[in-house]
């Protein structure tokens, strides 16, 4: 999945009314709840990252020019953007971003025979960060692997999926294990993909969530919480918490309705509340927040276009 091309594949699900299996946001250790970063798709097919304080103010666009999927750092003093190379060759493999002054870090892909789609979960010591990989002639390298922040050297691989596609979620809050979002095109496209957990090796590897069908390629996997108890995840136009070994499973009843879905869901910060997405047909889709237990509903953004991806982070807030 090659998150550069997806910003229109969103906007077109969206107004099509579907929704996708998971979501995928860096794991949230805990802390103060600060800045939310998300996208906002404008006209021309254009991308732009921005972030902004919890009650709407204070927006400010992180980089010029074309971003997305913006992920905070573990301490929130740093965002993860998918953006093309400076130098104007291929999209880069990652690009990191210091939201106070603007300053850029670039990295290209790791290695030539691995396309590699970086930028999604943090480890929560701000170490390391996941990439989705697939084998340039071999397909059998297909998986989730990680590179260091620091270089954006260090391959490590994580998962194998063979002509498949594992697509990065989140770390678990101690470091040890990783959701993510398996598709296996071998399997009957109605029952196809499906979420999993697994330990950092690649190893206890299992299924949290029950198979369904090929959905928007926008899709990212599960959000863990900042105790490390619980991971949400959207399904079929609605939001649910599951046990990372695959018990509790539990709707996140919201207070909308109508052909209205959430999309994008994340945890805030100190765990109280969580952030997602709004698809609508008769309002501007926006971002917004609500306790854990789907009330006290709150509209962070409303753009005439479209805003999506939050990641709620522990910036300090701007008011």
């Amino acid at each position: 999945m090659r998150r550069w091309w997806i910003s229109v594949a969103v906007i077109t699900t969206a107004m099509m009314g579907l929704a996708g299996t998971g979501e995928h946001v860096q794991a949230k250790a805990p802390g103060p709840n600060g800045r939310i970063a998300f996208d906002r798709f404008t006209h021309g097919d254009n991308t732009v990252s921005y972030t902004v304080d919890p009650d709407g103010s204070h927006i400010k666009r992180l980089i010029p020019g074309f971003s997305s999927f913006p992920r905070w750092s573990p301490d929130g003093s740093l965002v993860a953007v998918g953006a093309p190379c400076a130098d104007g060759q291929e999209n880069c493999a990652l690009t990191i971003v210091d939201p106070d002054t603007g300053a850029v870090r670039q990295f290209k892909w790791p290695d030539p025979t691995l396309e590699t789609d970086c930028g999604g979960a943090w480890s929560p010591d701000g170490t390391r960060i996941t990439c989705e990989g697939f084998g340039v002639t071999d397909p059998s390298r297909n998986g989730i692997y990680t590179i260091r922040t620091s270089d954006g050297r260090g391959l490590r691989r994580i998962t194998t999926n063979p002509d498949g596609d594992d697509t990065p979620g989140d770390y678990s809050p101690d470091g040890k294990q990783i959701v993510f979002l398996r598709s296996v095109p071998t399997r009957p496209p109605t029952a196809c993909q499906a979420l999993f957990v697994s330990s950092v090796d690649g190893s206890g590897l299992h299924r949290i969530s029950p198979w369904s069908g090929t959905h928007d390629p926008s899709e990212r996997a599960g959000s863990w919480s900042p105790n490390g108890t619980m991971i949400l995840f959207e399904n079929q136009r609605s939001l649910f918490v599951v046990h990372p070994d695959g018990t509790g499973k539990a709707r996140v009843p919201l207070p909308i309705g109508g052909p209205s879905f959430p999309i994008s869901p994340g945890w805030s910060p100190d765990g109280t509340r969580i952030v997602f997405g709004l698809v609508t047909p008769t309002l501007p889709e926006g971002i917004y927040t609500a306790k854990t237990d789907g009330s006290d509903l709150q509209e962070v953004t409303n753009a005439p276009t479209f805003d999506a991806d939050p990641d709620w982070g522990p910036h300090p807030l701007a008011m």
